[in-house]
C-alpha cells in the first residue's frame, strides 16, 4: 500500500497567486516598521552596571573586560549545562543556537565582540566544545552568581565604558531564535518549521524531533560531515 502522500498547497494562476502574495506582502512590511521600532525602543533602554567579575577560559582566569577584546561592545550567549550529562545529554537548543551561528566576522567590523558563557566547569566544557567544532570563545561562569552574568539559554548584550561594564540587553525565552537564521529561512517555506505548535493546514507534515533529537543525540552533530551516528557514552571516540 502506498505511503499517504503530503499535502500540497493549493494551485492557482499567477495573477491569483500575485494578489495573495501582495495581501501578506502589507502584513510583512507592517511586521518589518514594527521590528525597526521596536529596535528603536532597544536602543533607548537604559543600562545597568556589572560589578568586575573573573571567568574561566582557555588560558585560565580571565576578567570580563578582556573578553571585550578591546572592543567596547560585547553580545555573548549564554549556553545552558547539565553537569556531568555526556554530550548527548547537554541542552539540544542551545547546541543547535550556536551551531547555527558560525562566524561573527560582521560583528566584529561594527566594533562588537561575540562570546559564548556557560555555567558549566571549564574542564567539562571543553571538550564539548571541541567535539561540536564550535568557532566561538567559551567562558565558564562557575561560582559567579550575579545574574547578568550568570544563566543559560538567552543572548545578552554589555557595553564597556572605560573599565566600567554594563549590562544593556538580555533575551528571555524565544528570543534566541535571533541566532538561529535557518529557522527564519524555514519560515519561508511552504512547510515551515514541521513543529508541533506551529498553526498549518490540516495534514501538514510535523516532525517534532527534527530539530532537537534524533535518537538522543543533537541533532547539529548529525549535519557534521565525516559524523556517524553513536550511543550514549560512546562519544569519547568519536572525533570531527
Amino acid at each position: 500500500m502506498d505511503a499517504p502522500r503530503t499535502p500540497l498547497p493549493p494551485i492557482v494562476d499567477g495573477e491569483e497567486w500575485d494578489r495573495r502574495r501582495a495581501v501578506l506582502l502589507a502584513r510583512e512590511k507592517a511586521h518589518t516598521r514594527e521590528g525597526d521600532a521596536i529596535a528603536a525602543e532597544r536602543r533607548r533602554l537604559p543600562m545597568t552596571e556589572i560589578d568586575p567579575v573573573t571567568l574561566r577560559g582557555p588560558s585560565g582566569e580571565i576578567s570580563l573586560l578582556d573578553i571585550f577584546d578591546g572592543r567596547d561592545e560585547l553580545v555573548v550567549y549564554k549556553h545552558m549545562w547539565f553537569d556531568g550529562q555526556p554530550f548527548e545529554g547537554q541542552c539540544e537548543g542551545c547546541t543547535i543556537s550556536i551551531w547555527d551561528f558560525r562566524d561573527a566576522v560582521y560583528l566584529r567590523e561594527a566594533g562588537v565582540s561575540f562570546a559564548v558563557f556557560t555555567e558549566g566547569p571549564y574542564e567539562e566544557v571543553a571538550p564539548f566544545r571541541e567535539f561540536m567544532g564550535y568557532v566561538h570563545p567559551w567562558y565558564s561562569t562557575r561560582g559567579i552568581s550575579d545574574p547578568a552574568i550568570a544563566g543559560g539559554g538567552m543572548i545578552a548584550c554589555y557595553l564597556r565604558d572605560g573599565d566600567r561594564v554594563f549590562l544593556t540587553y538580555e533575551t528571555y525565552g524565544r528570543g534566541v531564535e535571533t541566532i538561529m537564521s535557518s529557522l527564519h529561512l524555514l519560515d519561508l517555506t511552504p512547510y515551515g518549521r514541521r513543529e508541533e505548535w506551529e498553526d498549518s493546514p490540516e495534514g501538514w507534515p510535523v516532525s517534532p524531533h527534527s530539530f532537537w533529537r534524533s535518537e538522543g543525540r543533537p541533532t547539529a552533530q548529525w549535519t557534521r560531515p565525516g559524523v556517524t551516528p553513536v550511543h550514549s557514552h560512546e562519544h569519547a571516540h568519536v572525533h570531527p
